[in-house]
């Protein structure tokens, strides 16, 4: 018999008619021929209230008694949904995190699953039990009960349809499927069909609230084929898989992260080990550093721009105070009224033009563009916060993503070439003890024989990214890494990118003109370089990565002259001379990490 795991949150059971129509889903799975594991969070708003009672107890409540409190929540929900299905005629258990075998570490407030014990689960299901099992939490080595934080439930139903070998995973919630935006928005958003797992981890990372990241990386190390679903219809929803919708469409999605704000070091020292220090002091303070560029400026110092949470502003201000003072930079400046607009496709890699197609639509929309940062599949620009929606609507036209792509494939015509004989491989073909959500990376590589064009002095105004960038498409040069900083100098801007070595001279010819058509400050240009990007799932939900990288890369003494981000990818830009060295000293840090 095949085996679903079916996930229903908080809007799914929020009232006693959607908790019956919730035992009736999986009670008509079952008779469907499936065994059927229900995952269930607590019901609509019941954890604001356990909030807010802890708050009317005292201020700065434990860690530990907090995640005591939080996980009745959920105890609440298994008991009464495992009583509907009774009610219905049907048999079903529930359980709690800990009776369920989820072993998890012991940070509370944000556990991280290291073990799942089956046992239980498979015995119930084979006396033919539906199993109604409490997501969101587990427990720890001294059996204190520990939650999984944001998008626990979600990263519960993925994890067991991981060790249990589940034929599918339905996420069942308040929407029916997964957009190209978010549909309160853009209301002429579209619901797609088939989403990549890579794609669906930088959205997820970008805020898109139908999944969470660190259960779309369990979904991509094991193959688990995710389901999101709607509660409220049989709309068939979207399908979340190793292939995307579309072969030929440059971007599948969208999104607005839309309370940023944005921090500057201008005129850091050139020398190695200024990232290391800076990035430690915030990570010290468990604040989550988004965006993050690194910029040549004038006269071999270099600037510093990065993004975090709004509501983190200030702490990390304060952490960066006494490390600014040590290493003696020029001064910080920040922005708290700035919004992230992003783009996302797995066939970027094979089409040019995609950055620029990006800039033009909101250079048409009059938005002004503060920051850039690429990755492999994703483009990120910085805009201002009254901009954003503006922007989003802007890009979202720009690459008519209202419109399903000629050769956009379904679930049904997937599966039709899996069963062919296309091959699917998982990431990991075996589960480890104690590794569950331990860090996994695909790779560690060097992109050698690079050069650098930097413009300084770029007019922070609307449009000029988008005619740098069609200038130098319209010359034939292909681009990799792109970054703008913020620089602050006379209003103007930095923006450096990335060119194989031997389209340098064209490509400074090109800059040199576009710098003179725009009055820039100037023009320069560096060969002999190389980009080491260490790639895996959950760079950010790990994020000990991107200081492990600069700590490596310090120890050597070897200095950074750019910096990317994103979900999937950290790249460095280095010297071409300091490759090898970085990447066997990046390959002995990560050794226990590589898949």
């Amino acid at each position: 018999m095949s085996l679903i795991v079916q996930k229903f949150g908080g809007t799914s059971v929020a009232d006693v008619e959607k908790i019956r129509a919730a035992a009736r889903k999986a009670i008509r799975a079952q008779r469907q021929g499936h065994r059927v594991v229900m995952v269930v969070s607590a019901m609509g708003k019941n954890t604001d209230r356990l909030l807010e009672l802890a708050q009317e107890v005292g201020p700065n409540p434990p860690a530990r008694e907090m995640d005591m409190l939080l996980s009745t929540g959920e105890q609440v929900s298994v008991a009464l949904v495992a009583m509907a299905i009774n009610a219905l005629g049907s048999e079903a258990v529930s359980l709690t995190g800990g009776q369920i075998g989820m072993q998890t570490d012991s940070s509370f407030s944000k556990a991280r699953i290291r073990s799942i014990s089956t046992e239980r689960i498979e015995r119930l299901l084979d006396e033919g039990k539906i199993v109604v099992a409490a997501g969101f939490q587990g427990i720890d080595n001294d059996l204190n009960i520990t939650t999984l934080g944001r998008g626990g439930s979600d990263t519960t139903a993925v994890a067991l349809a991981a060790v249990l070998k589940a034929d599918a995973c339905e996420i069942y919630t308040d929407v029916d499927g997964v957009y190209t935006t978010d549909p309160r928005l853009l209301p002429e958003a579209r619901r797609v069909d088939v989403i990549s797992y890579d794609e669906m981890l930088e959205l997820a990372s970008l805020g898109a609230s139908v999944m969470h990241n660190r259960s779309i990386e369990f979904a991509k190390k094991f193959g688990v084929p995710i389901h999101v679903r709607s509660s409220f219809s049989d709309t068939e929803g979207t399908m979340i898989v190793t292939e995307q919708e579309s072969a030929t469409a440059p971007v599948s999605g969208a999104a607005m992260t839309p309370d940023e704000a944005r921090v500057t070091i201008l005129g850091v020292p050139d020398v190695p080990g200024m990232s290391l220090q800076i990035f430690s002091a915030i990570a010290d303070k468990k604040i989550a550093v988004d965006m993050v560029v690194q910029n040549v400026g004038d006269g071999g110092k270099a600037d510093v721009s990065f993004t975090v949470r709004r509501d983190d502003l200030p702490a990390t201000l304060q952490a960066l105070a006494p490390v600014v003072d040590k290493i003696g930079v020029e001064g910080v400046t920040h922005d708290d009224q700035v919004s992230k607009i992003s783009v996302v496709g797995a066939n970027m890699p094979d089409q040019a033009g995609v950055a620029s197609e990006m800039f033009r639509a909101l250079a048409g929309a009059g938005v002004n563009i503060q920051m850039i940062t690429t990755s492999e599949i994703k483009i990120s620009a910085l805009v201002p916060r009254d901009q954003a929606s503006i922007a989003l609507r802007a890009v979202h036209e720009g690459f008519k993503l209202h419109v399903k792509p000629d050769d956009a494939k379904s679930w049904s015509q997937i599966k039709a070439d899996r069963e062919s004989g296309v091959e699917v491989e998982t990431l990991i073909s075996r589960l480890r003890d104690d590794a569950l959500e331990a860090l996994t990376l695909t790779g560690i590589s060097v992109l050698d024989h690079q050069a650098r064009v930097t413009l300084m002095g770029v007019p922070d105004r609307p449009g000029i990214a988008a005619d740098m960038f069609e200038r130098i498409g319209a010359a034939g040069i292909s681009v990799d890494m792109i970054v703008q900083g913020y620089d602050g100098e006379d209003g103007s801007t930095s923006v450096s990118f990335t060119v194989p070595q031997d389209a340098l001279e064209a490509s400074l010819k090109v800059a040199e003109k576009i710098a003179a058509s725009h009055g820039m400050r100037g023009v320069q240009g560096v060969r002999e370089i190389a980009k080491v990007t260490v790639s895996g799932i959950g760079l950010r939900s790990h994020t000990h990565v991107a200081t492990l990288l600069f700590e490596t890369l310090a120890g050597a003494d070897i200095n950074v002259d750019m910096i990317s981000t994103s979900e999937l990818q950290v790249n460095a830009v280095i010297s071409s001379n300091a490759a090898d060295t970085a990447k066997r000293g990046l390959e002995k840090v990560f050794a226990g990490s590589l898949g």
